[in-house]
């Protein structure tokens, strides 16, 4: 196809497709599919080679929160069933990190539930990534807080975290129909207080909310223009209990277009499988490494996700190797930019200053991440299962796999063995 040669040769110049090129990856057909999976993947090895980027989520802080944001089971008014609890101590949630990082996570995610933190919370999660860095050398750590106020992003910086995430979620057209208690413009705010002082931004979407293809071209658009280094894609997880449990608009097929039209518009930034992949791409996870260089291990904030060692298992089978410690995540010239910027702040982040990989050397001369939505906390071993309830059975019109949506109940306090 004239249109994927296209997207290939601006991936590979990082030029920005047009808005018709980036709607028409997902429009094209079922029969084009594996083109577009093909395509999309000359552009990620391109900057990325083979590498898959493991993230492992500690969730600080369960439930409870005061926003209105429809897709979430932590909301104000939420029924969903999950586990709620303040914030763990710093050496619980260091215990919780090494399990992930004896799994093979090179960053941990850092996420707490509410609106934004007070500086008494910046000050604790500033304790908590030092005892983190302390027991695990090398590791990165992105925080998860909600809206940041004026000076909280350098502090956290200045505690040692690498980076920031805050995802748009949406377009800015439909923003107002997801959420009431905040606005598009006080995301977008935070992702550049994070950026402006030397943090690595991490910021994505979620799929599936109803929303159209525009939007999702709109969303996509916006987090390029933000210049976000890493960009979570999450496939909404259709909670009961939350406004949003009877949306199930994706299928395999929808989540690998949409998958490809982020990679194609931000051809050299992590792309992330982050919350839904189980639910929604189910079998065609493999498939989707071809296109994201990047996944969370284990389960997630809310919900289980796929085990530990399935998701290792799962990235040799495909061909792909875990990426190490010593190597850097994002091309030489991404690093170098957040490396300076870092330096300009006051800080560094220890992705940009640890060294380019030599994947990303060749790549770069061939050239020339809360949302609360997907995410999880100190999770259990899946060699356990959770406690049963009243099993869901139901197919929804589009062959969806409602019965895939587990409620996590391993968490803070248990001695399960971790998922990693």
């Amino acid at each position: 196809m004239d249109l994927l040669n296209t997207l290939v040769e601006k991936g590979l110049r990082r030029e920005l497709p047009t808005r018709e090129e980036a709607l028409a990856v997902l429009a094209t057909s079922d029969d084009e599919l594996l083109d577009v999976v093909a395509a999309a993947g000359k552009v990620r090895r391109q900057w990325f080679g083979r590498r898959v980027k493991l993230n492992y989520l500690v969730n600080l802080k369960s439930g409870l929160c005061p926003e209105d944001c429809s897709y979430c089971s932590q909301r104000l008014g939420s029924e969903a069933g999950i586990l709620k609890y303040t914030w763990l101590k710093p050496d619980e949630a260091s215990q919780a990190a090494a399990a992930g990082v004896a799994g093979g996570a090179k960053r941990v995610c850092l996420v707490a539930s509410g609106r934004g933190p007070t500086d008494r919370d910046v000050e604790r999660v500033g304790r908590t990534i030092e005892a983190i860095k302390e027991q695990n050398e090398g590791v990165e750590v992105c925080a998860c807080l909600g809206l940041l106020s004026d000076g909280q992003a350098e502090r956290l910086r200045d505690a040692g975290a690498d980076a920031y995430n805050h995802n748009l979620n949406t377009s800015e057209g439909t923003y107002g129909q997801i959420t009431k208690t905040h606005t598009y413009a006080d995301r977008v705010d935070t992702v550049r207080k994070a950026h402006a002082a030397g943090l690595s931004a991490c910021s994505g979407l979620i799929a599936g909310m109803g929303e159209t293809d525009e939007d999702l071209v709109d969303v996509v658009y916006a987090l390029r223009e933000l210049d976000s280094d890493s960009v979570p894609v999450n496939f909404l997880i259709p909670f009961e209990g939350t406004p949003l449990a009877k949306e199930w608009n994706l299928t395999p097929q929808r989540c690998l277009r949409i998958l490809a039209m982020v990679r194609f518009v931000c051809p050299d930034v992590e792309v992330r499988i982050a919350g839904g992949r189980e639910v929604h791409l189910r079998s065609m996870q493999p498939l989707a490494l071809n296109i994201a260089n990047s996944i969370f291990l284990g389960d997630y904030l809310t919900s289980e996700g796929q085990a530990g060692q399935a998701d290792l298992d799962m990235i040799a089978d495909a061909g792909f190797e875990v990426e190490g410690a010593g190597t850097t995540t994002l091309p030489r010239h991404r690093a170098d930019a957040l490396a300076a910027a870092g330096a300009a702040g006051g800080g560094c982040g220890s992705s940009a200053s640890a060294g380019c990989g030599s994947s990303a050397e060749k790549a770069e001369e061939g050239a020339g991440c809360g949302s609360h939505s997907g995410g999880c906390g100190p999770c259990g071993g899946h060699a356990v299962p959770a406690p049963a309830e009243e099993p869901q059975t139901e197919t929804a019109a589009n062959g969806a796999r409602t019965d895939l949506v587990a409620v996590r109940r391993r968490g803070a306090g248990t001695d399960l063995a971790p998922n990693a």
